[in-house]
């Protein structure tokens, strides 16, 4: 899996990188057919935002479904979190979607 990270009007923090790295090689779990996600880093430069001046955006290419979470903290590293568990939530729920289930009958045969 490809992961691209893209700041805009940011500077990143140096283990920023190392710690998305890490949490978005741990969705590979899932399977789901995912090429790439990219990572995008937004800081609104505005005081009024306050608590909400950093978002980040994560989108998913691939064959498999198109997927897209967002978060907002007030830091990167919350922000990121937010967005991360937001893409984990939606590919646990097509993770289980796609598991084969087997219906069977609670009555036995006659």
């Amino acid at each position: 899996m490809e992961i691209v990270i893209h700041a805009r009007n940011a500077n990143l923090a140096e283990d920023f990188r190392s710690i998305a790295l890490e949490k978005l090689k741990s969705l590979e779990r899932f399977n789901l057919k995912v090429e790439s996600i990219k990572v995008e880093i937004k800081h609104e430069q505005n005081p009024r935002f306050g608590k909400s001046s950093h978002e980040v955006h994560l989108t998913t290419t691939g064959s498999g479904p198109f997927m897209r979470a967002e978060g907002s903290g007030f830091n990167d590293l919350a922000a990121f979190d937010k967005a991360v568990t937001a893409l984990e939530l939606q590919m646990r729920k097509l993770h289980e979607k796609s598991k084969d289930i087997g219906h069977e009958s609670l009555r036995k045969p006659k």
